[in-house]
């Protein structure tokens, strides 16, 4: 497979802001793991605060595995072949999808 230096660029930077990110979202939850306030809509308000905060961390966390793994698929020169047949991953679908790892064939054929 080709080597995609702009893309590879662009999916580092992602990564450090979504890193930042997190560090930022796993503070604010360590300032909200201390005793809850003594009102009890106070204490709803944190207990939803923290609920939205630990999604954010899941959906974050998720989003960087991808980013991780397209990275990694870069380097070893697999990046844009699908993992299940090993056809190429059309250039659109990796346009509209860049962490995609099957060709649309073989996605389809996945979700039914």
């Amino acid at each position: 497979m080709t080597n995609h230096p702009t893309l590879r660029a662009k999916l580092e930077t992602e990564a450090q802001t979504l890193r930042h990110r997190l560090q930022k979202i796993q503070g604010d939850l360590r300032q909200e793991d201390g005793a809850l306030s003594a009102d009890f809509e106070e204490q709803a308000v944190e207990l939803e605060n923290s609920e939205v905060l630990a999604a954010l961390e899941d959906q974050t966390h998720q989003k960087l595995r991808l980013i991780e793994q397209t990275l990694q698929r870069i380097h070893n020169g697999t990046y844009g072949v699908c993992n299940d047949c090993g056809d190429p991953i059309g250039t659109k679908r990796l346009e509209a999808i860049p962490y995609a790892t099957r060709c649309i064939k073989c996605a389809e054929s996945a979700e039914t």
